[in-house]
């Protein structure tokens, strides 16, 4: 049996530009995308913290360098450039797989740097 877990996400990137009239995608800085280990044409989840929209679409590069996270196509119409972002992307792991599996989780401040980097997330403590 299969199942699916979080791959890897960017955490809290910050949309720099919405091109509606572009190849419908979502364009990311190729060195963020290497730090991810997300890969040019993979589906990914895009989860608007601003405005709570949930939607998917697929990855294209963006000059390295440029910390550029923008919303191609029809995706442009469910952000504001500025709205931050969570990207994810998830996998099919087996059983032997699910027991070392590690996302690749990348945490960005507001320009799109990255803040840190981490494997796992820890427990939530009840309030």
């Amino acid at each position: 049996m299969l199942s699916t877990l979080l791959k890897a996400k960017l955490h809290m990137a910050t949309v720099t530009q919405a091109e509606l009239w572009y190849d419908g995608s979502c364009a990311i800085d190729s060195e963020l995308l290497e730090m991810a280990g997300l890969r040019e044409f993979e589906q990914i989840d895009i989860y608007n913290v601003n405005n709570g929209e949930r939607f998917t679409t697929y990855i294209i590069k963006a000059e390295p360098g440029s910390r550029t996270i923008s919303m191609n196509g029809a995706a442009a119409r469910k952000v504001q450039v500025g709205d931050r972002v969570i990207i994810a992307t998830y996998a099919q792991y087996d059983d032997n797989e699910m027991l070392k599996h590690q996302p690749k989780l990348v945490y960005l401040n507001a320009d799109n740097t990255v803040d840190r980097t981490a494997n796992t997330i820890p427990v939530q403590v009840a309030s």
